[in-house]
């Protein structure tokens, strides 16, 4: 930013920060003006009228996610997202009582079969079946219950009306209807026209009063696959979840949301029912309405609708499994499809702790093309194509993590010590006041224009409100400024050690590569000239882009002329590597 007056070419840098400092203040000083209720069941409603807008952004949140789960349950929390929309005894079938039904008899089917499994996986355990087993080790009883399984299924299918919950929103001029699992909470939301608000509150109370856990067991599959494609078929999905788990000892937080295959397969309706109960009681919600209502009216439709719930029979039990500390560093070292790189995790502290915001703000020093990170490593000692870093703060637990992707000719280690070099310097000398009071304006910025959009507010409040409570939209700010330049190399000091950290170094599969050297091998030296050219320009591309070259290739791989067939397999594999490596280093 460069600010020119009459007598002097650029204003010096104390008025250049006071200025900023002067932006700033607006920023800090807005309120978001929340009008709070509570039904006697114990739901609370977040109200934020807006006028201007014809529609409303309505959501509400479970507080509950993965980390409320227990081992040989582990991603129910993410399963009854996808079963929340499944429909209730008036949305989603021809005949409810003929529903009703096949899902009885789908549970009974179920419970034998369980019975059939847990025999066939004893042997297993014992090396008297292969692992995994095939259709031979099955018994002739284990084969007929899954045809039955299969058949009941198809039956229930025949009367259910397919999405029909998005139908009736869409039908109604709503939009952006979705949902998502974290570790620590599950969210609805939608954006509805105004005039629909009532519409609104009848059809997420309903599905929370009668709802219809529908598909149970075919949704499982649904979430397998889901699985496969998240993780099991990325270059370093599987390690990641290794990583977590290795990172994590003690806390729940080391198991992945979306579930380990063996609890996939395993749920019955009967325990996700028994979750239900639990944490999907109306104490444990809240909601939110952001944009054009009176909020007397939807008060009343909050009492007709949402008081209809009936409270808890006892609270959420308390999260009591912590992580212990981590006394000894710990390494893990892998070969995969994607770039050279080191991922190093320090433990740190849960969302609002004091040490929290300077955690916070020493992430942005080091992060982004304006950061330490990037310009050390990236611009100046080039070792590095990617650098970045960021505090993660759960409810429960928190940690601070840093990527680093190497540079063609360079190895994870160069970028490690690199990166072990940056962190001495916040340790050793404080940073300074005109750094600090960078980033420290940049986040009142991006706070300030998150209040713009009204589905961004609602999404902000419901998601704090699930952590420490949405009042801290107004308060956190005031504490994030606060921080100085000691508070953060105390933090600096306190965590980044090498008996607290956790390190994966990936380095690039060595068949990969073989194979590659091996159709440049088999080109001529124009050829691989060419091939060499493409490859160069692909370093600089985004993901979209390379996305898209690929499509068009596959396009046109039919009509490519014989002769120049090789060279372009070889540049179809160099753009095929490029985002797989580059989708690797986003996890």
């Amino acid at each position: 930013m460069s600010l020119r007056n009459n007598s002097s070419p650029l204003v010096k840098p104390s008025w250049h920060l006071t200025i900023l400092l002067l932006l700033t203040v607006p920023m800090l000083a807005q309120k978001v003006p929340v009008e709070e209720r509570i039904l006697d069941n114990g739901l609370r409603l977040l109200f934020l009228p807006r006028e201007g807008s014809p529609n409303i952004a309505a959501g509400w949140v479970a507080r509950v996610g993965s980390v409320h789960e227990r081992p040989s349950i582990t991603g129910i929390a993410h399963l009854f997202e996808h079963m929340m929309f499944k429909g209730t005894h008036v949305i989603g079938t021809r005949d409810i009582e003929k529903n009703l039904e096949i899902m009885a008899e789908l549970d009974r089917v179920k419970e034998d079969l369980d019975r059939e499994q847990q025999a066939l996986a004893d042997k297993q355990r014992l090396g008297e079946v292969p692992d995994p087993p095939g259709d031979e080790n099955l018994t002739a009883r284990h084969k007929e219950l899954l045809k039955e399984l299969e058949r009941l299924t198809e039956e229930e299918r025949k009367i259910l009306v397919k999405d029909e919950f998005d139908q009736v929103y869409t039908g109604a001029g709503a939009s952006g209807m979705n949902a998502g699992t974290t570790q620590d909470f599950t969210i609805y939301f939608v954006n509805v026209p105004s005039n629909k608000l009532e519409l609104w509150f009848w059809m997420e109370s309903d599905r929370l009063l009668n709802p219809v856990f529908r598909e149970f067991y075919s949704e499982r599959d649904v979430v397998r696959e889901e699985r496969r494609m998240r993780i099991e078929s990325t270059p370093i999905g599987r390690f990641q979840e290794e990583f977590e788990a290795m990172f994590w000892q003690s806390s729940p937080y080391a198991w992945p949301v979306i579930g380990w295959p063996s609890d996939i397969e395993a749920i019955t309706r009967n325990e996700a029912l028994a979750f239900y109960d639990i944490y999907y009681a109306p104490n444990n919600l809240t909601a939110c309405l952001v944009g054009d209502f009176q909020p007397e009216k939807a008060m009343e439709f909050a009492n007709l609708y949402f008081g209809r719930l009936k409270r808890g029979a006892r609270p959420p039990p308390r999260l009591r499994t912590i992580e212990v500390p981590q006394v000894a560093e710990m390494r893990m070292k892998a070969y995969a499809e994607t770039k050279p790189q080191t991922r190093i995790r320090c433990h740190t502290v849960p969302e609002g702790h004091v040490d929290d915001f300077a955690l916070t703000l020493l992430g942005d020093i080091l992060n982004g093309l304006t950061g330490r990170l990037y310009k050390s490593l990236v611009l100046e000692q080039e070792i590095a194509n990617e650098a970045r870093a960021r505090q993660r703060s759960l409810k429960y637990e928190g940690y601070f993590e840093i990527v680093g992707i190497a540079k063609p000719g360079k190895v994870p280690e160069d970028v490690e010590e690199a990166i072990y070099l940056e962190l001495k310097k916040l340790q050793d000398a404080p940073v300074t006041e005109r750094e600090l009071q960078k980033v420290k304006n940049q986040r009142a910025a991006d706070d300030f224009r998150k209040l713009r959009s009204n589905f961004s507010l609602m999404l902000q409040l419901l998601i704090r409100d699930a952590y420490r409570g949405w009042e801290t939209i107004n308060t956190d700010s005031p504490r994030l400024q606060a921080v100085s330049a000691d508070d953060l190399r105390r933090v600096a000091r306190k965590y980044f050690t090498l008996e607290n950290r956790t390190v994966a170094t990936y380095y690039t599969d060595a068949s990969v590569a073989e194979e590659a050297d091996a159709l440049l091998k088999s080109l001529t030296d124009e050829q691989r000239e060419q091939v060499r050219q493409v490859q160069a320009s692909l370093a600089a591309a985004k993901p979209e882009k390379l996305r898209k070259m690929l499509t068009q290739m596959k396009q046109q791989a039919g009509s490519i002329p014989e002769e120049k067939k090789a060279v372009f397999t070889a540049i179809q594999g160099s753009v095929e590597r490029q985002l797989k490596s580059l989708e690797g280093g986003e996890k």
